[in-house]
């Protein structure tokens, strides 16, 4: 072989990886920011991935998924989004109104895909829903506006109920809202509202030996991803104290924030 044959085959041999790799896609990587847990949230994130999967992305295969999970204390969301973005993550899927706001402030080029419990367009997330604009989209669960409705289901089943709890989380921004929309419906009812307040476990037990304390025929549970995750709990708690309770039955993805 001549010399400069082999100069040839040799500087292809040398170039053709680099080449090659220059032409493969990376692996695209998604951010998952969590509110609470992921032991109590495993359901969601498992069907998350069958919805992934669905459309072709399997994880460890062709997608990557960061998880950061604030544990409940909303306050790390905004570090850990940041974190996200610092990765340069391809999207952020949030899990409830507190991490799709942190998500929000911590980009504005980054897709950010969140599931809210409110009307997104009065968060600020969306312009509207037929035209969101920005960088986020998401689906609207709406379950804020359904407390009053369930507040009235509860109180058509428990009819003698004259005192009737509701129990929320207040650190989540759409507590506010809740109580105002429920305390209209316990107007309107005639029945007496009391407020419990919970966001740690041990605040949720402390909330039903309040419950008992004041007397309370029935307890609605707001709507938020800390009470949602704490669900298996509450429904204990309640068959314990023998109390009828009504709370969400899908997440409510949303909580604070």
């Amino acid at each position: 072989m001549r010399r400069r044959e082999l100069l040839l085959l040799l500087g292809g041999a040398m170039t053709a990886p680099h080449a090659t790799q220059a032409q493969q896609k990376a692996i695209p990587v998604i951010g998952f920011l969590g509110s609470t847990s992921p032991a109590p949230y495993a359901a969601q994130v498992a069907a998350f991935l069958r919805g992934l999967e669905e459309m072709g992305y399997i994880e460890g295969q062709n997608v990557t998924i960061e998880y950061r999970w604030a544990e409940g204390r909303f306050e790390q969301l905004p570090t850990l989004a940041a974190d996200l973005v610092g990765r340069k993550v391809d999207v952020i899927a949030a899990d409830a109104v507190t991490s799709t706001r942190a998500a929000k402030d911590a980009t504005s080029t980054i897709p950010v895909v969140f599931i809210s419990g409110s009307d997104p367009a009065e968060r600020g997330f969306v312009t509207s829903f037929a035209r969101p604009g920005g960088n986020l989209t998401g689906v609207a669960m709406m379950v804020a506006e359904l407390a009053p409705k369930r507040f009235d289901l509860l109180s058509e089943m428990v009819p003698q109920a004259s005192i009737i709890a509701l129990l929320v989380n207040p650190n989540n921004v759409q507590t506010d809202g809740v109580i105002k929309g429920v305390r209209e419906a316990a107007r309107a009812k005639a029945v007496q509202l009391q407020i419990l307040k919970a966001s740690t476990e041990g605040e949720i037990d402390a909330a039903f030996g309040t419950l008992m304390q004041l007397q309370a025929d029935a307890l609605v549970v707001g709507p938020d991803v800390f009470l949602y995750s704490r669900r298996e709990q509450l429904v204990a708690l309640a068959a314990r104290y023998r109390i009828p309770a009504i709370l969400s039955g899908v997440d409510p993805s949303p909580p604070a924030a």
